[in-house]
């Protein structure tokens, strides 16, 4: 088929490559966030089950971002050597399996182990995407397309909090808690999604056939050309690129974002039922995903006006001001729970807002043939905030009896990633 102009093959293009890719991520990634954050939920049966203290707890949560500190890189260098089709479907079948073994822990080693295992499978996962997306999109569009993909996330979450609290309330049936039918059933839904990635999935437009040959060439030439633009005229290697002030500003500002993922997604139920211990498990189910529905609508707009403005730096700031600083007011309000969950959802907006614009804006620093050691670089290292912040709300947690210290951390934490942004693009001038 012959196009008149390159806006009409654009459009036709870019409209199949959403319709084949983005739901079909959109999917596989909410079933990774249900799996990596429904320990949040099990904790409301299984903590007192197995003698598991808020410390142990908070180590079990956050000891899967070591993983992922650990296998990030090498998971995306494999995906570089083996492709997507091949290399996605296998993290999705293993990481499946290995969620829904969950079920048969009995003691606190063998749920540390699990998690730990978890997050080695998972490793992969999300910087792989990341990557894999920037191959297939030219670069004006990747605000959008990030902000439809992570809008999993909050999906994930909407969605796991209020089936895992239908879930939990299997609880008895054929003598196994509720708990451990939680775990074993989340788990299932993602190592079918990776048999079928295997199949589903091209590792490169020029391999997809669901593009006319016409189509695949117009979309090769214009990442090319992008790809040369960001790279200009002397190649830089990978030690080169590491060695940049901005690669580990970006790294700094990922870190505490990711802090308050999981102190918010997996602490979220039990501060829910701290408010009253007669709360059902669907009734904490259904006021835990509230803040993640704001956070799905503001994340879609966030994105939207970032790519419609061509402006990243003050949407990023602006989030991120967002999200510390309603943290913070959510301490306040901590004796309503009506206004404690209208903050908290202030924050959802800001924290997961900052997501599909942060890895935009990593984009015009990292380019080509680096693109995915550097995307799995920042992800590693960043996603030790995911780390340490169930730990320390976990520690503060057994010290005072409430959440608030917690939220503090959260708050000034974030707030430290916001004051970093404009320092990162002055970095951007100075050409570092």
């Amino acid at each position: 088929m012959n196009y008149t102009n390159s806006k009409e093959i654009e459009g036709k293009v870019l409209r199949k490559i959403y319709i084949r890719l983005i739901p079909f991520f959109v999917l596989a990634y909410v079933v990774n966030y249900v799996d990596r954050i429904n320990v949040g939920f099990g904790a409301l049966q299984m903590n007192e089950d197995i003698g598991i203290s808020a410390t142990t707890f908070g180590w079990g949560a956050g000891i899967l971002f070591i993983s992922y500190w650990f296998f990030g890189v090498p998971s995306n260098m494999g995906l570089n050597k083996f492709g997507a089709k091949i290399w996605i479907s296998l993290l999705m079948i293993v990481w499946g399996i290995i969620s829904s073994s969950m079920c048969l822990i009995t003691n606190s080693t063998q749920f540390l182990v699990i998690r730990f295992l978890l997050g080695a499978a998972e490793a992969g996962f999300f910087p792989g995407v990341i990557y894999y997306l920037t191959k297939w999109f030219p670069e004006k569009h990747h605000a959008r397309v990030m902000s439809r993909f992570i809008f999993a996330i909050p999906v994930s979450l909407m969605v796991g909090s209020a089936v895992s609290g239908y879930l939990l309330m299997l609880d008895g049936v054929l003598d196994i808690a509720g708990w451990r039918w939680m775990f074993f059933l989340e788990g299932i839904p993602a190592s079918l999604i990776g048999i079928v990635a295997y199949f589903y999935l091209s590792d490169e437009p020029k391999k997809a056939s669901f593009l006319k040959e016409d189509e695949k060439k117009w979309l090769t030439n214009v990442l090319e050309e992008e790809t040369k633009k960001k790279e200009g005229k002397e190649r830089q290697t990978l030690g080169q690129v590491v060695r940049l002030p901005s690669l580990w500003i970006l790294t700094l500002v990922y870190f505490t974002t990711m802090a308050a993922l999981p102190g918010i997604g997996v602490w979220l139920p039990q501060m829910v039922k701290s408010f009253s211990t007669q709360m059902s498990t669907v009734y904490i189910g259904l006021i835990s995903a509230i803040p993640f529905v704001a956070a799905a609508i503001g994340m879609l707009l966030i994105g939207y006006s970032s790519d419609k403005n061509k402006e990243r730096k003050w949407h990023l700031f602006g989030v991120m001001l967002l999200a510390g600083l309603s943290f913070i007011l959510s301490v306040q309000f901590s004796n309503n729970l009506y206004l404690f969950i209208l903050f908290i959802s202030l924050s959802a907006i800001g924290f997961y807002g900052s997501m599909p614009v942060f890895w935009t804006v990593s984009s015009e620093f990292l380019a080509g043939s680096v693109a995915a050691v550097g995307i799995a670089f920042i992800n590693s290292i960043g996603n030790l905030g995911g780390f340490l912040s169930p730990i320390v709300i976990g520690k503060i947690k057994d010290y005072t009896g409430n959440f608030s210290g917690g939220l503090y951390f959260l708050g000034f934490l974030i707030l430290l990633g916001c004051s970093l942004v404009p320092i990162l693009y002055r970095l951007k001038k100075s050409g570092n």
